[in-house]
């Protein structure tokens, strides 16, 4: 899109051509009526404040609120339509220094708008203040280059939907971007790629239904824009982490349009979702916005009410304080940008029927002043409130500064992203772990984070990749990173990957190396699978998505990131390995705890909840969990005798497991223990090649299992 040449702000636009009747200010937003459309807007520090109606054509309607009731403006102007496009005006005082930004050139969005239309086009006239000079206002006009919101009123049918349920130990997470996973689907009409519809569409539904997810993790969907920075660069922010409108649904996903009908094609897409037994979670940013640091945009909150929505520093000049690394922090203590966070939340939960979120950067959320407070009024409202208490809630626990890290701090209900589960996996695999005494913990449910607090195994969401890194492919092709594409000259983006390339750097046809990868790859896609916890998948993982060594793609809105579905170079045997790991998962509760492990028997006279057994045969002795040498160990989980439910409320009989991880590259002489309840078994999973799936095994037996590799055996003689 051109250049818009800003016009200097005026009262020459068609102002107050119609009556504004009082209206109410409960309701924040525009709320739609037959008669009126009420419009209220928290802004206690302003002085006058404007409604502005748009036309197809761009012209400008302006009026004015005369309501100004506990901080919230508000009026009912009569005869506006459903799909009117709109924004906001706002004066007052104008003090930089102290967070008052107020500026009637700049058009803003309303912060409860369900919808909004079109695209930023940053520039100067989007600054509330003159470029070179942040004490002078500017009297740039900045309407041609904003979006609008929308007036929406929701008439979608749910029809017999409802909400799932599904219980934290038989979720099975799959991390993807609405984009990125149908764009190049051949399969999808070329209209409904990249979109909600395309997302919903049975195509996609089968795969991840026959893969075995049972929850799909969408990254961001609420409404942002691109950075500034990244744009002059001539790129776009495509993951998403810069929101702007929490309530409103990002248009450019939107298949039908973005005058609001994004909201019925989202709301079809879960419900399509839910009608195949998936759950859908969003990741939401609520830390900061997209109007950046102290010299940024004014997009909305700015706008309206900079001082109170940002956090401060405290020192002098009030500067803005920042645990994002994205120039603001927002302020969860001001209770004006903790209502509007539950508000939108619950908007998500019960109008758009989603069932879980994962909090980007919750550290950042949970500070009462400048501190973590776990009994915080972010966390503390959340875990009373009617209707999110009963969603699923998921915290990324750290934010960008030195003090933000919290693994394993959140109280219950919340559980949390493992990023030592993920360290500790990847180390093991390239046979750098120095033992594995912390691939236990690890591989167990991660007791020493989260029993001592009463949390279950579930509260650890285990992940090898995110979308955050390599992907699982890069991670075992590339020793270092490879992100010049992204115009920073390879600054960007961690140099800490605990990757390994197996002698070559990037792709190669030499076979051998080539398929180590692959069994590599498998190897953690199935330990990831297998262990306690909360396992997540990064979509295209299971068929060998590659970046091309980008561990920082969020501006490659292109085939760098898109999941690429032709099966030329794909790695589908990765992708079997992955799906029989969660069919094994899904049909045995043995391998989805409730409990932590306590290693002792669950019955008298019966064996262990859980062993870790030497590749001898015996037990781990204490010895063996300080010998930096070892890389291979048994995991054995026991049965229950009886019977207990399963995933879909059936009955099922739980065997007991043997697991053996070999992240070593020698192969290891293995001697199965002797013991008087499991005799017989067989492999039921092996990602050694010379070990066949359906292998009869006894106890006592000895075998050689390769370096690098998983194998499975499932109990098959009665359980006593």
């Amino acid at each position: 899109m051109g250049r818009v040449t800003p016009n200097t702000w005026s009262w020459q636009s068609r102002d107050e051509t119609a009556p504004v009747w009082p209206g109410h200010h409960q309701q924040l937003g525009a709320t739609w009526g037959p008669q009126a459309t009420n419009f209220a807007v928290w802004s206690p520090e302003a002085t006058s404040m404007w409604v502005c109606l748009f036309d197809d054509d761009g012209a400008e309607t302006r009026h004015r609120l005369t309501e100004h009731t506990l901080g919230v403006w508000h009026g009912q102007i009569p005869g506006v339509p459903v799909g009117q496009l709109y924004g906001l005006r706002a004066d007052g005082p104008w003090d930089p220094a102290h967070g008052r930004r107020f500026n009637p050139a700049k058009l803003l969005l309303d912060p409860y708008a369900r919808a909004v239309s079109g695209e930023v086009r940053y520039g100067p006239e989007t600054l509330p203040a003159m470029v070179g000079d942040p004490t002078a206002r500017s009297p740039l006009d900045s309407a041609a280059s904003m979006p609008r919101c929308v007036v929406t009123h929701d008439e979608f049918d749910w029809g017999d939907d409802r909400r799932l349920r599904t219980r934290w130990r038989d979720t099975v997470i799959y991390e993807l971007h609405v984009k990125g996973f149908t764009a190049l689907h051949n399969e999808i009409p070329e209209h409904l790629r990249g979109t909600y519809a395309g997302l919903g569409s049975h195509t996609v539904i089968d795969y991840l239904k026959d893969l075995g997810v049972s929850a799909v993790e969408l990254l961001p969907v609420q409404q942002f824009f691109t950075e500034p920075g990244v744009a002059q660069r001539g790129h776009v922010n495509y993951w998403g982490y810069n929101s702007i409108g929490f309530f409103a649904p990002h248009g450019a996903y939107s298949a039908a349009g973005d005058r609001g009908q994004q909201i019925a094609e989202f709301k079809q897409m879960v419900k399509n979702f839910h009608a195949a037994g998936i759950e859908v979670f969003l990741d939401v940013v609520y830390n900061h916005t997209a109007e950046g640091g102290a010299d940024g945009p004014a997009y909305s909150f700015r706008g309206l009410d900079d001082h109170g929505f940002y956090k401060r520093s405290g020192t002098p000049g009030d500067a803005y304080w920042d645990v994002t690394g994205c120039g603001n922090t927002v302020d969860t203590t001001n209770l004006a940008a903790l209502r509007l966070i539950l508000d939108s939340l619950r908007y998500w939960a019960a109008e758009m029927r989603v069932d879980g979120f994962r909090f980007d950067l919750a550290s950042a959320l949970s500070r009462t002043g400048h501190d973590i407070d776990m009994r915080s009024a972010f966390l503390t409202t959340i875990s009373q409130d009617p209707v999110l208490r009963h969603v699923k809630l998921i915290a990324e626990p750290w934010d960008a500064s030195m003090d933000g890290y919290m693994v394993g701090s959140f109280p219950p209900p919340w559980v949390e992203w493992n990023d030592r589960y993920r360290d500790t996996m990847r180390d093991f695999w390239r046979a750098s772990s120095g033992g594995i005494r912390d691939v236990a913990s690890r591989l167990a449910g991660s007791s020493d984070l989260y029993a001592d607090d009463g949390r279950s195994p579930y509260a650890s969401v285990n992940f090898v990749t995110a979308h955050d890194g390599f992907t699982l492919r890069d991670l075992v092709s590339y020793n270092t990173k490879h992100n010049l594409a992204n115009g920073e000259e390879n600054r960007d983006g961690t140099d800490h990957n605990r990757s390994w390339n197996h002698g070559v750097e990037g792709e190669t046809d030499d076979p051998e190396i080539v398929a180590l990868r692959r069994r590599q790859a498998a190897n953690m896609m199935v330990t990831l699978c297998l262990s306690n916890g909360s396992p997540m998948l990064t979509a295209g993982d299971e068929r060998g998505r590659t970046q091309r060594g980008n561990n920082n793609a969020y501006v490659q809105d292109n085939e760098v990131s898109w999941v690429d579905w032709r099966p030329d170079d794909a790695w589908l045997d990765v992708y079997e390995f992955t799906k029989a790991a969660l069919r094994l998962r899904r049909e045995h509760a043995t391998l989805r705890q409730r409990h932590h492990f306590v290693g002792t028997p669950t019955i008298d006279g019966g064996p262990k909840d859980l062993a870790w057994m030497h590749p001898s045969g015996r037990e781990m002795v204490e010895k063996d969990w300080y010998d930096t040498d070892l890389h291979t160990v048994g995991m054995f989980v026991s049965g229950d005798p009886l019977r207990s439910p399963g995933p879909s409320g059936e009955q099922q009989h739980d065997c007991s497991f043997l697991m053996w991880f070999n992240g070593g590259p020698e192969a290891v002489a293995l001697t199965l223990p002797r013991n008087q309840w499991v005799n017989h078994g067989e492999v039921v999973l092996s990602t050694d090649p010379d070990i066949a799936v359906g292998t009869p095994v006894a106890s006592g037996d000895q075998f050689t299992l390769a370096g690098r590799s998983v194998l499975v055996l499932r109990q098959t003689d009665h359980a006593r």
